[in-house]
């Protein structure tokens, strides 16, 4: 499996930004700009939490099983690959949300006047929070299930005779 890039997200998280920022920017024009909802950043909150445990339950595991502690639990690889997969996907679905309530949060610092939009402006920017640690948990997840590399210093040639 592929690793994920933070050149690829911060791509996204810029992209998704300036897209919600112009989208914003035209909303405000023809209408009322949509809501932020209070509960994104708890959301966003509470899967970095689940990123983070699962990753230091998978890396003590690790460790368990390269001290060869008696009686310790190893690592199903079906297990941590699906965890990977998780902690990818919710790394790049982040950066997405995190640069649409970025781009919000940009659109909405021009309008803190006005108390509604100050609130929604305070929501848009915990959720980018949220999601940055969304996307630190992620990547240490991807970390911490990386394989060790080969030490084989013939790797790739073919075996001299």
């Amino acid at each position: 499996m592929k690793q994920l890039r933070i050149r690829t997200l911060a791509g996204l998280f810029v992209v998704a930004g300036v897209l919600s920022w112009a989208g914003a920017r035209l909303w405000n024009a023809v209408g009322t700009l949509p809501r932020v909802p209070p509960a994104a950043p708890v959301v966003l909150a509470l899967i970095a939490i689940v990123l983070l445990a699962t990753a230091l339950s998978i890396r003590s595991r690790l460790k368990a099983q390269r001290a060869r502690v008696p009686d310790a639990r190893g690592v199903d690889p079906m297990m941590a690959a699906r965890a990977l997969v998780f902690g990818q996907a919710s790394a790049l679905v982040a950066a997405l949300v995190s640069g649409m309530y970025g781009g919000t949060f940009a659109f909405l610092l021009e309008h803190l006047d006005v108390a509604p939009r100050r609130d929604q402006a305070i929501y848009a920017g915990f959720s980018v929070v949220a999601g940055i640690g969304v996307i630190a948990a992620a990547l240490f997840l991807q970390h911490v299930c990386r394989l060790p590399e080969d030490d084989d210093d013939t790797k790739g040639t073919a075996p001299t005779t």
